[in-house]
């Protein structure tokens, strides 16, 4: 009998042992499936935050292109104000050319030649900073560019024809910077 004991003792170990290792296999096998649903997590952790350093990435270079456009704008129209100013200068000097007669042609003719200069260099200066004169003479009322100050009747043109400007307009790197102020024909040929 106590070999049979003996026989079933060391059956039990043996039972206890490979029952032992099933459940170091088992927790083997739970160890890997739990690692790898840790990767599987990282992994798409990484995933959504590499998306969101790409989105992120393209935020900030959509910023900087939107700020450089700002600052182009800001740059091209600051004159605006200081340009609208020297406008007034433009249109007298123009007045003090239209202004002088051809009797008074000679008597004033130095003068006339100085002013005619000074035109000349106020208009270089326009053209350096992107300031144009609008010509508004003989073509189609454009309500954006011009505001109507009269309309006379003359039959020999089109309605809506400019045939006189009483102030110039103009622009500022194509952007209004004043309006004509012009006279324009009603009735007329179509």
């Amino acid at each position: 009998m106590t070999k049979n004991k003996n026989i079933e003792i060391q059956e039990t170990k043996d039972i206890k042992n490979n029952k032992s290792e099933f459940q170091d296999e088992e927790n083997n096998l739970n160890k890997e499936n739990d690692e790898s649903e840790q990767i599987l997590t990282l992994q798409e952790e990484i995933a959504k935050l590499k998306d969101s350093y790409l989105r992120a990435c393209a935020e900030s270079e959509n910023t900087k292109k939107r700020c450089q456009i700002e600052i182009e704008k800001n740059t091209k129209f600051a004159l605006s104000t200081f340009a609208k100013e020297l406008l007034p200068v433009a249109d007298n000097l123009h007045r003090a050319i239209t202004s002088v007669s051809e009797e008074q042609k000679e008597q004033c003719k130095s003068l006339l030649e100085g002013v005619e200069m000074t035109q000349k260099e106020l208009s270089k200066v326009f053209a350096k900073f992107g300031i144009k004169k609008i010509d508004s003479l003989d073509r189609v009322f454009d309500p954006n560019f011009e505001q109507v100050v009269q309309e006379v009747d003359d039959p020999s043109k089109p309605a809506g024809t400019v045939i006189a400007e009483l102030q110039a307009g103009y622009l500022i790197n194509e952007r209004i910077l004043r309006e004509a102020m012009v006279i324009v024909t009603k009735g007329g040929k179509k």
